[in-house]
């Protein structure tokens, strides 16, 4: 599959080296790891993280007056040996290593081999198809999961398993919080899943087991359900989103096509379990929901003050799209949308929301969202192109550094400047999933479809959404890749920028 790059930017940049008898680092010039070092990928993550991390002026380390000699700055970058480690360090509070949820960095993260960063970001990745969440029993010590939805096309999709099955064992082991990473998202491309049934509120395993197989290149398509319901004479477009992949903008479009064919007056999307993914798909979908009116702003970026002031406002905004850049935008040029959203629904999907509030009538049905309003970009080592990963320009990365970084490089604000809901975008209608009645998505009958269809009917008041066990995560099959729920900046910026000497 051809590469996505994520950002098309032309910068130069000028790194100015030491050549000082003492050693020591003037005014404006930029620390140089010493000849010999093999602290080869410590210094480029420093490099990349000083000039784009959104944080950086926070970051003591990241400071550009931090070391006063090469030295120093070597001894810096040779102190951790594991760059995985030092990356971490060098993020606001360490949160994406230790955890912390409190933290204002939760979700910049790395890998060792950019090209499979690159592969996973276009939706790429080996997998069974098994999209599935996972609780804690009562104990808070063992472990159950619960079937989400299945891959279509995937080895998942052949095997007698479903959305809304339970299972507690792998290989015949209890999964507890100890072991469930290594069973579920190791090295293992086979395991094999102990059943259970819910038995009067209570798991209970049965005999039953499913194996299954991870399959390498396995792509997912984000629609998985598109259709048109009429409920009494009114024609509801359904939508099921599972990710914002740039190379599924086609069919995108394609869906709201047959929306508009279908005569749909009103919308459910459902994003329930997206956790993000392209900045730009997410301008074309709302663009698909309210309208092609390219006048109006969709959203502004803010990126640190290196970056920010050299930037023009065509540059920092994006406004409402009429083509996906190979076809018109088919829009159903709504003033409302019903969108299901939960912990589960992060980044590009709350960008959605947010995109939107200010021109349409959004009512949020489901829960509070994940709170994810930062995006990142890809970085490598090719100073020569500022750390931006290009594809046509791979020759020039580093052979002696494979790692690439996607660090949180800027936070995107609506047209009315709001961007602050790191704790999650709450509902309007609070509604959690039942595990003991999951339903089948995009049946009208399934129950967070069917409370929006009773808003969009009028019935909300004649039916009761009783929930008797909460279906409840703190871990999701989703949030397992490395694509994780990034949100990436895909626009090119098409202008050429100097940045002569940012330390300066």
């Amino acid at each position: 599959m051809k590469k996505y790059a994520l950002l098309l930017l032309g910068l130069t940049i000028f790194f100015v080296g030491c050549n000082n008898d003492d050693n020591q680092i003037k005014n404006g010039e930029t620390p140089t790891m010493n000849p010999g070092s093999t602290a080869i990928a410590q210094n480029f993550m420093w490099q990349a993280m000083n000039l784009w991390y959104f944080w950086q002026e926070d970051v003591p380390n990241l400071a550009d007056d931090r070391f006063s000699s090469n030295d120093e700055y070597t001894s810096f970058l040779e102190a951790t040996a594991n760059p995985e480690l030092f990356y971490y360090q060098i993020c606001n509070k360490h949160a994406a290593l230790f955890g912390n949820q409190n933290s204002i960095d939760r979700f910049s993260f790395l890998n060792d081999d950019y090209t499979e960063l690159v592969s996973n970001l276009s939706g790429v990745s080996k997998s069974n198809g098994l999209e599935f969440n996972l609780n804690y029993f009562q104990d808070g010590t063992n472990v159950f999961g619960y079937v989400l939805y299945i891959v279509p096309d995937s080895d998942a999709s052949t095997k007698d398993i479903q959305r809304g099955d339970i299972f507690t064992r792998v290989n015949g082991q209890q999964l507890t919080g100890d072991n469930y990473v290594s069973l579920l998202f190791g090295n293992n491309d086979t395991y094999t899943l102990g059943m259970a049934d819910i038995v009067d509120n209570q798991i209970v395993d049965n005999d039953t087991e499913v194996t299954l197989t991870k399959i390498s290149n396995q792509v997912e398509n984000p629609i998985l359900v598109a259709k048109t319901l009429d409920i009494n004479g009114t024609k509801i477009a359904y939508l099921m989103y599972n990710r914002f992949l740039g190379n599924f903008n086609e069919q995108l479009n394609a869906a709201f096509g047959q929306f508009v064919d279908a005569g749909a007056t009103e919308l459910v999307l459902d994003m329930r379990y997206n956790p993000g993914g392209s900045v730009n798909t997410s301008r074309l979908l709302a663009s698909m929901v309210y309208g092609t009116n390219t006048n109006e702003l969709y959203i502004r970026q803010r990126w640190n003050d290196k970056i920010q002031d050299q930037l023009s406002a065509s540059q920092l905004e994006d406004y409402f799209a009429n083509t996906t850049g190979a076809s018109a935008i088919n829009t159903l040029n709504l003033d409302r949308v019903f969108i299901l959203a939960t912990n589960d629904s992060a980044s590009a999907s709350e960008l959605v929301m947010n995109g939107l509030a200010p021109y349409v009538e959004v009512i949020h049905i489901g829960g509070t969202t994940r709170g994810k309003n930062e995006f990142s970009i890809t970085l490598v080592d090719d100073p020569e192109n500022s750390f931006i990963y290009d594809e046509d320009r791979e020759g020039n990365i580093n052979p002696q550094n494979s790692w690439g970084i996607q660090p949180l490089v800027g936070r995107n604000e609506n047209a009315d400047g709001f961007f602050d809901y790191t704790n999650g975008l709450t509902p309007d209608i609070t509604l959690n999933e039942d595990l003991t009645n999951l339903g089948v998505l995009g049946d009208p009958n399934e129950p967070l479809l069917a409370r929006a269809i009773d808003e969009i009917t009028g019935a909300g008041a004649k039916r009761s959404f009783s929930v008797q066990m909460a279906a409840k995560s703190f871990a999701s099959s989703r949030l397992q890749t490395p694509l994780r729920d990034n949100m990436y900046l895909d626009k090119p910026l098409n202008v050429d920028i100097e940045l002569t000497n940012p330390w300066e």
